[in-house]
């Protein structure tokens, strides 16, 4: 049995996810923003599972205090954590999370801030993974943009958000050997809540991105360092940036700054 944790969990492919993993018999923690819609998930996943072993976090993403409060009832909880799986992810929204763009926000410093607030926890495991869900949506950052300084259009600051998260990704690839962390586009315009949002539309269906979400979390698919792009079924170059060694320290360096 292991111990798994995944974000933005209470519909779309992360629900379906948790689902299958609970239905293995894993102990699955799940993440929603809405009480009402995390309690009634909490209850679908065990009733169809069978499985008790399932628990809930509730956090706001775009609220980074929300967030590290969540971290820490995590690392509370689940002294143990086998795999992360960063899913929560923002494309179209109403609501902003003050100056910075909420793509940003909830894309990448969200992950982040989770992630190194549990990071011993995921230490504690044997073969500990985090699996980043990145895009095949991917634009070089604009820093001033990354500050708040300045606004970008949906698309955009999704892409922007996708790439920070990648080059994160890499960077705690190398910073952390003893965890296995890879990026993963899981597939362009998969049958989801977001796709539909954003473009009344899809390719493919939710199954597709459960399938790879699946395989790169428990099997020995995962490589860490690496970015699996779904849409072609392999193993992939990211955006160039993403290799860029002196961006990717700026871009730690100010992720840094605005956090403190």
């Amino acid at each position: 049995m292991k111990h798994i944790l995944i974000t933005g969990s209470t519909d779309g492919i992360g629900k379906l996810l948790a689902l299958r993993l609970a239905n293995e018999g894993h102990f699955v923690a799940i993440h929603g923003r809405s009480d009402a819609k995390l309690s009634a998930t909490l209850k679908e996943i065990k009733q169809q599972s069978n499985n008790e072993n399932v628990i809930g976090f509730l956090a706001d993403f775009s609220d980074l205090n929300a967030v590290k409060k969540m971290a820490e009832e995590v690392a509370e909880i689940m002294p143990v954590i086998d795999v992360l799986v960063n899913n929560a992810g923002v494309l179209m929204t109403n609501s902003n999370s003050g100056a910075t763009d909420i793509r940003f926000v909830v894309n990448y410093f969200a992950p982040y801030v989770l992630t190194n607030g549990i990071i011993a926890n995921l230490k504690s495991s044997d073969a500990p993974r985090i699996v980043n869900l990145s895009s095949a949506a991917q634009s070089t950052i604009n820093v001033q943009a990354l500050e708040g300084k300045t606004g970008l259009g949906a698309n955009e600051a999704y892409a922007q958000s996708k790439l920070a998260l990648t080059m994160w990704s890499f960077y705690l690839a190398e910073k952390k050997p003893s965890i296995t962390v890879v990026a993963v586009n899981p597939g362009s315009l998969l049958n989801t809540k977001m796709a539909k949002e954003a473009y009344g539309q899809h390719w493919s269906p939710a199954e597709k991105g459960v399938d790879i979400l699946y395989n790169l979390s428990m099997t020995d698919l995962a490589k860490s360092g690496e970015y699996f792009d779904n849409d072609k079924g392999s193993y992939a170059t990211a955006h160039a940036d993403a290799y860029d060694a002196l961006k990717i320290e700026g871009l730690l360096k100010k992720t840094m700054t605005i956090l403190n």
